[in-house]
């Protein structure tokens, strides 16, 4: 159990901006952090839509609230899924050799590609938000379902030679950590349809757009690591949003 809370502290303190009250390490616990990105998503998710009814109840304007729902999850998660983004955005966008792109993926500069998926990225997402008009609701769980994707992805797929998921990390992955990772999904979106009907085709659009940003990055650099998570993650989130927009 103690290996359980200190995963907890250690998932919290590494993907959320939200202050953990206890800051701890445990190498041993390190596997288990992935197991509880759902928790961390949906204590992201029920303050993004508390966000959004707090937006209508103030009635804001419509593009000040784009703003305010479009920056809430790059800004509670410290930008950790944004850089990511930027990195393999820069590595795939060059069409180099397979070597040349993991290492731009390993560079610290930032390169144009990264400029112009970031600026689509930000100028979409807040076109998006600045014209929804559903249950903000539905938005509770959609940070829980592209981290579970995260997670299962990264506990799943072969990891690059150099990524911090590989080595002991994997060792250290129970086989039945996929299988509950799984089911978390599964539970993710029946949850979505029913307690909000149509709108679980947010949910929908999400996984959609987690996969298709998943078999980019990892086809394109041979591999899965953090950076091509946070990549699919953020495209997942933006794929979810499109819908949420739109329905």
């Amino acid at each position: 159990m103690k290996r359980f809370i200190h995963a907890l502290m250690m998932c919290q303190s590494m993907f959320c901006a939200i202050p953990c009250p206890w800051k701890t390490w445990d190498e041993e616990a390190r596997p288990r952090m992935l197991l509880f990105l759902p928790l961390i998503g949906l204590e992201m998710g029920l303050l993004w839509a508390l966000l959004g009814w707090l937006c209508r109840y103030l009635h804001l304007p419509g593009l000040v609230t784009g703003l305010v729902m479009c920056a809430f999850p790059y800004v509670v998660s410290g930008f950790i899924h944004l850089d990511g983004f930027m990195d393999v955005c820069d590595a795939v966008g060059s069409c180099r050799s397979l070597e040349k792109r993991r290492a731009i993926l390993k560079d610290s500069h930032v390169g144009a590609f990264a400029v112009i998926g970031l600026a689509l990225l930000l100028l979409s997402g807040f076109a998006l938000m600045s014209s929804a008009e559903g249950d903000c609701r539905i938005l509770v769980l959609v940070p829980v379902l592209s981290r579970t994707l995260s997670a299962l992805a990264v506990t799943t797929l072969r990891p690059m030679s150099e990524s911090q998921y590989a080595g002991a990390f994997r060792a250290g992955i129970s086989k039945g950590q996929p299988v509950f990772l799984a089911l978390v999904l599964l539970l993710t979106l029946v949850l979505g349809f029913l307690l909000w009907k149509r709108q679980g085709l947010v949910l929908v659009g999400g996984l959609l757009g987690y996969a298709l940003a998943l078999r980019k990055g990892f086809k394109s650099l041979d591999g899965m690591n953090g950076d091509i998570s946070g990549y699919a993650l953020t495209c997942s989130e933006l794929c979810a949003v499109a819908v949420y927009a739109v329905i």
